[in-house]
């Protein structure tokens, strides 16, 4: 099959496209044959030379996390799927690849509205915008600030926080400020003077903060919120135990991605998918997920 790999870390242009063998699916396993899988800044990070915890590297390494696509082979012990079934997922280090073996653990099957390039984008960013809110119990009442709210995480977190009654404020750079009206948000710009644009869109105060971008815009969430367990990082680490704050790291779970994917058939989820690249270009696309400013989530197509 095709893969897209690196046989060393270093900049997108590590990434190829080569051939590899077709896994096998064990017992509790299915195979999928992938038609797209997400691209995420942990994708990168890996193919830059950071190893996750509890994984290893072997070159030549296959990236990717999240998946949909078509159930083509079971393992012995799956009552659940059948050959032919849609699927989405997560599966660690072999999304960006024509076919991948997984648990069905990690498997749920694709609402039949969902499109193929939002199928494969959505576990990562709509299971770490869950995991956040439970975390900070972002309830009705709640004035809610999301710094990177165009993102994939974060778009996903408004929508979220929307539905459960909360007001939001989403930083974002102003070309992106309608599509956060559009999802119920009230825009505002990051960079200098944030803290006094918020203090401006929510003169009654903020009461819980959602950080995607670390820095300043963590700073300003620590000088808005009094009770720092209700601000959250998901990328500033280092600083959590100096300022007190949460870090956040999505807890996948197979009914937290059901429940999600329920929500997304209702009508009650949108997931931006802004660029595609196929497999061959996969070193494209992590080309410009590394440039900050991708809306929403960016899709590799694999058939």
């Amino acid at each position: 099959m095709k893969a897209a790999v690196f046989h060393e870390f270093g900049g997108p242009e590590v990434l190829v496209t080569a051939d590899v063998d077709i896994p096998e699916p064990g017992p509790g396993h299915v195979r999928v044959r992938v038609r797209a899988a997400g691209v995420q800044a942990y994708d990168a990070a890996v193919r830059g030379g950071w190893t996750p915890p509890g994984a290893s590297i072997t070159f030549p390494q296959i990236v990717g996390n999240d998946f949909a696509g078509t159930v083509d082979a079971l393992g012995d012990d799956v009552g659940e799927f059948s050959v032919g079934d849609e699927v989405l997922g997560w599966a660690i280090l072999c999304c960006y690849a024509e076919y991948l073996v997984v648990p069905t653990s990690q498997v749920v099957k694709k609402p039949a509205t969902m499109p193929w390039e939002v199928a494969g984008a959505f576990s990562a960013s709509a299971q770490t915008a869950h995991t956040a809110l439970e975390a900070l119990g972002v309830r009705a009442g709640d004035t809610f600030l999301v710094h990177a709210a165009a993102g994939g995480v974060g778009s996903v977190a408004v929508q979220l926080a929307k539905l459960r009654g909360a007001h939001v404020i989403g930083t974002a750079s102003e070309s992106n400020h309608a599509f956060l009206r559009d999802l119920g948000a009230v825009p505002i710009v990051y960079g200098d003077g944030l803290t006094s644009r918020v203090r401006a869109a929510a003169p009654q105060g903020v009461s819980v903060a959602l950080d995607a971008v670390g820095g300043a815009a963590l700073d300003t969430s620590v000088e808005l919120i009094e009770d720092r367990k209700r601000i959250a990082t998901l990328v500033d680490f280092g600083r959590v135990d100096e300022l007190g704050v949460r870090a956040v790291f999505s807890q996948r779970d197979k009914s937290r991605l059901a429940e999600l994917a329920e929500i997304y058939a209702r009508g009650e989820l949108r997931i931006e998918v802004s660029r595609t690249f196929p497999l061959d270009q996969a070193h494209e696309a992590h080309r410009l997920i590394e440039t900050g400013h991708a809306r929403g989530k960016t899709v590799i197509t694999v058939a």
